[in-house]
């Protein structure tokens, strides 16, 4: 089998893996982001400036994630064009 065909699979191994795991994790976050807001609709307790915090920093994580999601696709995308680039 041919190096870069090798080095191509492994890639393409590698980044369904990567996939298969953040969308793991997402589901996870999405399971705990209700979870969090059906706690912030229950705490009469919390004052409205905490609840305001706590939807912020949820707000945040998830473009970070979304963010993170992004640059690594575009990494692999970027080897996936270099390895094409290779054949030709």
């Amino acid at each position: 089998m041919d190096q870069k065909q090798m080095a191509k699979q492994m890639v393409q191994f590698n980044k369904t893996a990567f996939d298969n795991s953040f969308n793991a994790m997402k589901m996870v976050y999405e399971q705990n982001e209700k979870m969090a807001e059906s706690f912030l609709q229950q705490a009469t307790w919390l004052p409205e400036d905490g609840k305001k915090a706590i939807q912020d920093w949820l707000k945040t994580y998830k473009k970070g994630v979304d963010d993170f999601k992004k640059m690594v696709d575009d990494s692999y995308q970027k080897v996936e064009d270099f390895f094409s680039g290779a054949e030709a």
